[in-house]
């Protein structure tokens, strides 16, 4: 049976000790949705927004999130990451948010890609609010990891090899 890795013997809270582990190549994608009406999408496709390309803030604000996520969870490892990339793509409904993250270390960067996708989120609704205040942030999930002890993983409904679910989606539930 699993258990949960962040709790000693006796139920203390502790960050995991990984000085033992090897420095492996690891990788990982995740994935969110910002639901928007079709006026503030069409608003996005003009670009007639008062702060500016929210698309463009977004992608750089995900980045930045990432190279800092033990920084906003207690007990994430400080990662030297080689590489991170968040995309942000305009879709009939909304905004479909891809954040990858890369490293070559001893634990795993899925938290660095969750917050990556997260933050794209928030920052998307952040721009976006003075056009639509009832925006939804949803779908924010892992997609796929690669290297570690345990080995990939890859979210149920996506064929490996092509990484795409049966209606075309890269990275989850298309939203086109």
């Amino acid at each position: 049976m699993k258990t949960l890795s962040h709790y000693d013997k006796s139920g203390r809270v502790r960050m995991v000790d990984v000085t033992a582990k090897p420095a492996t190549a690891r990788a990982a994608t995740a994935h969110a949705f910002v639901r928007m009406q079709k006026a503030t999408v069409a608003s996005l496709k003009r670009l007639k927004n008062p702060k500016g390309n929210p698309l463009e803030i977004a992608r750089i604000a995900g980045i930045t999130a990432a190279k800092r996520t033990s920084e906003l969870i207690p007990l994430c490892h400080p990662l030297p990451l080689t590489h991170v990339d968040v995309r942000a793509e305009l879709c009939q409904n909304g905004v479909e948010i891809t954040s990858e993250a890369t490293v070559t270390g001893p634990t795993g960067v899925e938290m660095e890609a969750l917050v990556g996708a997260a933050v794209a989120a928030l920052t998307i609704y952040d721009m976006c609010k003075a056009l639509e205040r009832g925006m939804e942030i949803t779908d924010l999930h892992l997609v796929k990891k690669s290297g570690g002890r345990s080995g990939p993983y890859l979210r149920s409904g996506l064929r490996s090899g092509s990484n795409r679910k049966k209606n075309g989606s890269k990275s989850g539930p298309r939203h086109r």
